[in-house]
């Protein structure tokens, strides 16, 4: 197991090495100077269409579904577990790498969301298909299929073995661990392993509700969504706050400490190393931020391909949102409680940095602060568990085409995973999860290079057209 461990650590290094992240980055500041900073000039006609649908469009669900069936995708253990790991192995400058690649992301965002309501066809009953691969093959041409069939078997994988089982399933096991059984006092032996009877019936519980949903398919997810993730966003949101309005004179020294990280400005750090401090920052900050908001990623256009909408630049920046919710809110909140409270520097590992934050930061017990987090984390985790099951499947019908027994099958082996997941050690789940979004993003972001002209057009006709 060592052996498997140390090599998927190897690959995760090399997928995630200056290359990609330079890519990722690149590509989206390319978007930003081609559409001239409009994630900042128009982020409040981007609130105002988020809560506001478009009547006169066609499509599966409201333009505020879509973005919730997206968040609820991006809004996850990203945000608490993923910010807790990054900040805890590559310092607490991983918060900063993670706001530059949400800033430049939210073009990237805007411009997947922009293309997939470009590019979206119907299919013979009627239903709306979009997403990367659809961009990809009518946006860059038929001869470019191959490079959508990639993606689409990546999103597979990420969504199978990555982001959307393995990593919720296994968060939200562990909170419930540290919260009923934090010294692991009862344990049973499965595959030879000693492990919480709590993580036991969380997995067995949160597997069961999982495939309840799951039958129900886009329309039941979107709808549980909307009722949901909006309510925990708050909740978690306050609970931030509370943290940091009674921490509030700390603040400067995080924030100094974020950007003297960020840029291995330490008195024992020079030369070599300092450069290998900044690289390991980025890297985690970068790769952890767009586990959280998948900007770059090609998720969301799945979803936002299904919004009610015939103004492309219209659901742009309403995906764009997104990743401002995500990451600029939700993510800087998480960090800033951790480097407030020191967790990052005490040796803890992936939840666990989370929970100590709040129940040192929080002015309630120990007990009640862990339990926020934990109802927290279970929400946010289930509702990614689910947006990401729709995610592989639209993936799995661009590679197959559509087969009732095939969506069925797969759908069980979803669910099989989910089960296995809490059994998994959490550095080798993270690596897995890094290593899948990477590929994924690859084929997404050489696409956005290449239709970057389009956005670009598109943008420019919208807004003479509408005189905004």
């Amino acid at each position: 197991m060592d052996f498997i461990g140390n090599l998927v650590k190897q690959i995760d290094d090399i997928v995630w090495g200056v290359p990609l992240i330079v890519l990722i980055l690149g590509c989206g500041i390319m978007l930003t100077v081609r559409i001239r900073f409009l994630q900042l000039r128009k982020i409040g006609k981007g609130f105002r269409y988020m809560l506001h649908d478009d009547d006169s469009g066609h499509g599966d669900v409201s333009s505020f579904a879509a973005l919730c069936t997206a968040l609820s995708a991006t809004v996850g253990t990203g945000n608490i577990v993923g910010v807790a790991t990054a900040v805890s192995t590559g310092g607490a400058g991983a918060l900063f790498w993670m706001e530059v690649a949400a800033l430049f992301g939210m073009a990237t965002k805007y411009a997947e969301g922009l293309l997939a309501i470009k590019f979206r066809t119907t299919d013979k009953n009627g239903n709306i298909l979009g997403g990367p691969f659809y961009y990809i093959e009518n946006g860059m041409g038929k001869k470019w299929r191959w490079l959508a069939k990639m993606f689409a078997l990546f999103g597979v994988l990420c969504g199978l073995f990555g982001i959307g089982t393995f990593t919720q399933i296994n968060g939200i096991t562990s909170a419930v661990k540290d919260f009923f059984d934090p010294n692991a006092e009862n344990t049973v032996n499965i595959f030879s392993n000693d492990y919480s009877v709590c993580v036991v019936i969380a997995g067995v519980i949160i597997t069961f509700l999982a495939a309840l949903v799951l039958i129900g398919g886009l329309k039941r997810i979107s709808a549980f969504a909307q009722v949901v993730v909006p309510a925990m966003i708050i909740t978690y949101v306050v609970s931030c706050l509370v943290i940091l309005l009674t921490h509030i004179t700390e603040i400067p020294n995080a924030v100094a400490e974020i950007v003297t990280s960020a840029f291995g400005v330490r008195p024992i750090a020079g030369g070599i190393a300092g450069f290998a401090l900044v690289k390991l920052s980025a890297q985690k900050g970068i790769a952890r931020g767009i586990f959280s908001n998948e900007a770059g990623l090609g998720s969301a256009p799945i979803a936002a391909s299904a919004a009610k909408t015939n103004e492309p630049v219209r659901q742009g920046l309403v995906s764009m949102m997104g990743t401002f919710i995500d990451t600029i809110i939700v993510c800087t909140m998480t960090g800033l409680a951790i480097v407030i409270s020191g967790s990052h520097n005490k040796g803890l590992e992936g939840v666990d940095v989370t929970v100590d934050a709040f129940a040192n930061g929080l002015p309630f017990p120990r007990e009640v602060a862990s339990f926020i987090l934990m109802v927290c984390l279970a929400v946010f985790a289930f509702t990614t568990i689910l947006g990401w099951n729709y995610y592989s499947e639209r993936c799995l019908a661009y590679l197959f085409g559509y087969h009732k027994n095939l969506d069925r099958a797969f759908r069980w082996i979803y669910i099989a995973a989910i089960f296995i997941g809490p059994y998994l050690t959490v550095e080798a789940v993270w690596d897995m999860a890094d290593i899948f979004n990477g590929l994924m993003a690859l084929p997404n972001v050489a696409a956005l290079i290449a239709l970057s002209g389009v956005v670009k057009r598109e943008t420019n006709e919208y807004f003479a057209r509408t005189g905004d």
